[in-house]
């Protein structure tokens, strides 16, 4: 791919809440930029999903963790068509489904679980020439020296407004499981969600996508990144 801002290496971290519009920013921005893009919570939703489809208990750490050590997970990084297989299965549709939805935060939680995919993002930052990587702990723990960390935040009502419409789900409903992740992800004991002190903090409450991309692509331009 050829990025606007030439070949320079550059690493973008987008963190924030769900709902937030990471991943689409985070893909428009990638795209852009001629970059690679990573959903850091893909992965952990793929662990999720092998993890429910062995059976073990969600709450036994260390079956967890063996379930995420054994599996083959293989990551697509292209912003036109990530990809997520597990054991050779193509998995991109159902770590969506309500089921990894309503797992993937205790599955997250686990730290040899963490220990196991940061180090997987790493390498897969490291590999990349440029790459934008989203999540909650990219900025703070998978890529503390990023070029440029952005923390993408929306009001509770806006980002259950937008969930909702592309789950067709109620939008009550939504507010309430959204609010159930922050609490887990901005409490678990290891790598919570939490804003860099260096990170730019944008609210996309009252932007278009592309309002969003162009902030952040100002800001890189302000760091010399070419």
């Amino acid at each position: 791919m050829t990025g606007e801002l030439g070949s320079s290496r550059c690493v973008v971290a987008v963190d924030g809440p769900s709902g937030s519009g990471k991943s689409t920013v985070s893909r428009r921005l990638a795209t852009g930029l001629g970059a690679r893009y990573l959903d850091t919570g893909a992965m952990y939703r793929a662990v999720t999903w092998a993890v429910l489809r062995s059976g073990v208990d969600l709450h036994d750490a260390a079956a967890v963790a063996k379930v995420a050590a054994e599996i083959d997970l293989a990551v697509g990084t292209d912003p036109a068509a990530p990809t997520f297989d597990v054991d050779g299965t193509c998995v991109d549709v159902a770590i969506r489904g309500n089921e990894v939805t309503g797992a993937v935060s205790a599955v997250a939680a686990v730290a040899e679980v963490r220990r196991l995919l940061v180090d997987r993002q790493r390498a897969l930052v490291e590999a990349a020439d440029r790459i934008v990587i989203e999540g909650r702990d990219i900025g703070t723990v998978v890529a503390p020296d990023a070029d440029l960390k952005v923390y993408l935040t929306a009001s509770a009502a806006e980002r259950a407004r937008r969930r909702s419409a592309e789950n067709a789900a109620d939008v009550a409903a939504t507010a309430a499981d959204l609010a159930r992740r922050d609490q887990h992800d901005t409490t678990r004991a290891v790598d919570p969600l939490a804003q860099a002190s260096d990170a730019v903090e944008l609210d996309s409450t009252a932007l278009g996508i592309d309002e969003v991309v162009a902030t952040i692509r100002e800001q890189l331009l302000a760091r010399g990144v070419k």
